[in-house]
This record gives C-alpha cells, structure tokens and sequence, in this order.
C-alpha cells in the first residue's frame, strides 16, 4: 500500500506502546499537532515497521513493553541502524539509568501535558542528524 501523499508534508512518528488506552490518546495528540503516525504495540513489531518504513523521521517508545525487548533497548537499536531518526522515550515506570538511552535521546516521565509531549518532540527532532530522505 503506497502511503498517503500528505506523508511528505508531515513528520512521521512511530509511536510505541502496548496499552491500547494510552496508544489511542497519545495517537490523538500527535494528529492534533499535525504529525502523521505510524503505531505499534511493541518493539519488536515497531523494529519490523522501521525496516519497511523509511519515511519515518520519529520514535516516541514506551519503556515497559511485552516482547523480546523494552523501550530502551529498542532506543539504542534505532540509534544504531537509524541515526537520523529521532528518538524519545517515554514511561510511568522507570527513568533510565547510565547507558540506557542512546545519544541525542530524549526521556520524559509520564504523565506527560499534551503540549508538553509535542515540544519534546519536536526539540528532539530538530537535534537529529539530517538525511536526505528528511521531510
């Protein structure tokens, strides 16, 4: 399926998280700031949709997720094979710990304001290396 042509005109982000609640109303602020979203409900599904996706220019990731590894891990993943996506890592859970988060990573602890979450976003977006393939 050929993505949408408004894909070109807006970031793409791919939103990572397990609780379907807090997937639709994180989905619903990211639309509302004019960003299109490509969601997963884990790392491990979110891994095979950045391997397929190269319009993707974002990562927002839950920490604590089912699956073969948890919202740090993938952070670090996509760093490495992906280091013009930005990347910013969210929980209720857990903060991280030394070496935890990948450079130019970004961690907030939820609860997160709407506003909050899209400047956060946007300010890890605007340190990411650029690509050719950058919207």
């Amino acid at each position: 399926m050929k993505p949408h042509r408004r894909v070109v005109k807006q970031p793409v982000v791919l939103l990572v998280e397990d609780e379907p609640l807090v997937r639709l109303t994180q989905v619903d602020i990211l639309k509302e700031a004019e960003f299109w979203v490509v969601e997963a409900q884990d790392a491990d599904e979110a891994f095979e949709l950045l391997k397929t996706r190269p319009e993707i220019d974002a990562i927002l990731t839950d920490v604590n997720m089912p699956g073969s590894m948890d919202g740090f891990e993938f952070a670090r993943l996509v760093r490495q094979g992906w280091p013009e996506v930005a990347v910013l890592v969210i929980s209720g859970k857990t903060g991280p710990g030394p070496g935890d988060l990948p450079p130019n990573a970004t961690f907030l602890h939820k609860p997160i304001m709407p506003d909050d979450l899209v400047a956060a976003l946007l300010d890890v977006m605007a340190k990411r290396p650029q690509n050719s393939g950058a919207v």
